[in-house]
């Protein structure tokens, strides 16, 4: 069977998002062109990652461009998107590895998320050269979502996705784990909870 590959370039709106309440939250990657919306599901810290190095990606276009590649410093307000995911959310995959990349001709960030996949091996080299041949497979590989996007459009992605992350449950003052709504038990105290 032949790998299918979503590809949206360039996308209508390309967002990562979230379903649930704090600490239950499902994290998706979601690219909209006209009727069309594909949904990935992945853990918030791939987001996070995502995120930053995207961010550091861009900065770097723009060092060794000295500041003529088409990448604006900060994400533009104008083009800001808050709005909700589109629903009904059909996940097509779980993120298993992600890539990014600059096309320098078209000036062009590339996203590319692909499934993740349960490989049988015996030993790490077995592993390594599994995930190796998956990853040069392109016509027989996992399913991948594949996006195009310019460098404000990246811009703009990267900051929702990080305002995403961090809109979660707060950090306890202590250690900076998270707060559980149900309570928490602060390994800085030794799991015992102040008086009142």
């Amino acid at each position: 069977m032949s790998r299918q590959v979503f590809l949206y370039d360039p996308p209508d709106r390309f967002v990562a998002g979230t379903v649930g309440l704090p600490g239950r939250r499902t994290f998706f990657l979601q690219a909209t062109a006209g009727s069309r919306v594909t949904s990935v599901a992945l853990e918030k810290t791939q987001v996070a990652a995502l995120a930053e190095r995207m961010d550091e990606l861009l900065d770097e276009v723009v060092r060794r461009s000295g500041g003529s590649a088409a990448v604006p410093a900060m994400a533009p307000t104008e083009i800001a998107d808050t709005a909700p995911l589109e629903t009904p959310i059909e996940e097509e995959f779980r993120v298993g590895t992600m890539a990014l990349a600059w096309d320098g001709e078209e000036q062009r960030m590339i996203v590319e998320a692909q499934a993740l996949v349960e490989l049988d091996a015996d030993t790490e080299e077995d592993l390594a050269e599994a995930e190796e041949r998956l990853l040069q497979d392109e016509e027989n590989g996992p399913p991948m979502l594949r996006v195009r996007l310019t460098g404000a459009q990246a811009r703009a992605f990267a900051k929702r996705a990080l305002d995403v992350v961090n809109a979660g449950r707060p950090p306890c003052p202590l250690c900076s784990l998270p707060l559980d709504p149900e309570g928490h038990v602060c390994p800085r105290q030794n799991g015992y909870r102040r008086g009142a």
